[in-house]
């Protein structure tokens, strides 16, 4: 009888040059190289980046599944994730198996449905206090807006901050150094932090700042007898159920640089797309006026209109689904492993990709069509599983997913009541751009229309 081994599957690819593989077709953009090996490939796609990394695309939604939920265990974080372990350390995003478990149930607590209520109060008041200085006919780059808008959200919710006082304290340090992490990320050779280049100093100063100020603010807040209810006190409370031992200050300043990008750049991204998406989109934008036209009228916003808000919830949907903020789920195999029969070796490396699965014609009619009705009827239960999956999937699966939703759906609506914003004349052309999550290269400028003032 043949060896099992050649009973298997065995996927295709592009074969690529002899050094570099497909490393620069991929770099040159990752969305439209993924995709391209999706539609050519099929279900799996075999592919080089660089002489020896060997990477399989899974595009089949029960392959994905198997992968991240029901043979999870065989496989753990990539070692692309090991770049941002300086900045993020052990938190949620880079820790696996066990840790990660045990440390995302002390978390859950911060995101109970009673306390997204409390934060989304605070998502309606910052984002109206940051319009208070829009103008009719402004020009503005909207990408910088909705990163100071929700960077706000995550200071006041974090840390009970306002926004220049978060922004200063710990926006800023936290700007210089994910922009420089975002480099080493992007960079061919990545060279370990202890040696001395530019690139490197600067790096490792950032981060230490960085640290410097996250560790004052826990220890302000072990010292301090007053009792808050932000995120942070939440997590300062928390305690395992096994031991009733908290976090230590390294394990909570872990956790809140991780929280604290999750809930910044991915749902400002999100926000950013959805506005470039609207001005595209005459159609859509005038049911999201008629819908906070009908819902909210001349009054604020309050956290009980996000229920009422549904096409604006299917709006952000679709927005997802067309820019998912998350793009690409790298996974390395840990255990030799049987995937709908594809053999995958330890040490192999596995891309999920949510844009190319959210733009399969299979599930989604019209799929580079910007189309919000598409999510009515619950119409997520009629296509598989993880043919959609914005925040990810099982264990892993975001932790702030419902503050991201009500986050969007709440300052969308927010600026759409006072403002129409049209995309500024001769605009250079809106592409993707691949960094930790997926941005708009260049931002997006747009100008402002007034509409109304809530509260007249």
């Amino acid at each position: 009888m043949s060896d099992r081994a050649t009973l298997f599957k065995s996927a295709k690819g592009p074969k690529g040059k002899f050094l570099t593989g497909n490393l620069d077709a991929f770099r040159s953009d990752p969305p439209a190289f993924l995709q391209q090996m999706a539609e050519e490939y099929g279900d799996l796609a075999k592919f080089r980046l660089g002489p020896l990394i060997k990477v399989y695309l899974v595009s089949n939604p029960d392959m994905i599944k198997q992968i991240l939920v029901t043979k999870q265990q065989n496989f753990v974080k990539s070692d692309d994730f090991k770049v941002l372990k300086p900045i993020f350390g052990e938190g949620l995003l880079t820790s696996d198996k066990e840790f990660h478990m045990k440390q995302r149930r002390l978390i859950q607590p911060a995101f109970k449905k009673t306390h997204i209520i409390d934060y989304a109060q605070d998502m309606i008041n910052i984002t109206k206090e940051y319009l208070s200085t829009w103008k009719d006919d402004e020009e503005r780059i909207i990408t910088q807006d909705m990163m100071n808008i929700t960077l706000g959200i995550i200071c006041k919710t974090m840390f009970s901050m306002d926004f220049k006082e978060g922004y200063q304290v710990v926006g800023k340090p936290l700007e210089t150094a994910l922009k420089l992490t975002v480099k080493r990320m992007r960079s061919v050779i990545k060279l370990p932090l202890w040696i001395p280049t530019r690139t490197n100093r600067e790096t490792k100063k950032a981060i230490k700042e960085l640290n410097r100020v996250i560790l004052e603010i826990i220890q302000k807040r072990r010292n301090d007898p007053v009792k808050y209810e932000d995120m942070l006190g939440i997590l300062m409370d928390a305690r395992d159920d096994e031991n009733d031992i908290g976090m230590s200050d390294k394990q909570l300043r872990d956790e809140v640089m991780t929280i604290f990008i999750a809930g910044h750049e991915t749902t400002a991204n999100a926000l950013s797309w959805t506005w470039y998406l609207l001005s595209q989109n005459p159609g859509v934008e005038a049911k999201l006026y008629e819908e906070i036209d009908n819902v909210i009228g001349d009054n604020v916003p309050t956290p009980a209109d996000f229920m009422k808000l549904t096409f604006t919830q299917n709006l952000i949907w679709e927005s997802m689904r067309m820019f998912p903020p998350s793009f690409v789920t790298s996974r390395k195999v840990d255990k030799n492993v049987e995937v709908n029969g594809y053999h995958f070796k330890k040490g192999d490396m596995i891309l999920v990709s949510q844009y190319v699965m959210h733009r399969k014609a299979e599930y989604f009619e019209s799929p580079e069509s910007f189309i919000p009705e598409r999510f009515e009827n619950n119409f997520i239960k009629t296509i598989p599983q993880y043919a959609y999956f914005p925040f990810g999937g099982g264990p892993r699966v975001c932790i702030g997913n419902h503050f991201a939703l009500m986050e969007a759906v709440l300052v969308l609506v927010s600026v759409a009541q006072r403002f129409k914003l049209n995309l500024a004349p001769n605009h250079h052309e809106i592409k993707t751009f691949p960094s930790i999550t997926l941005r708009p290269r260049r931002g997006i400028r747009m100008i402002l229309q007034k509409r109304k003032t809530a509260g007249q």
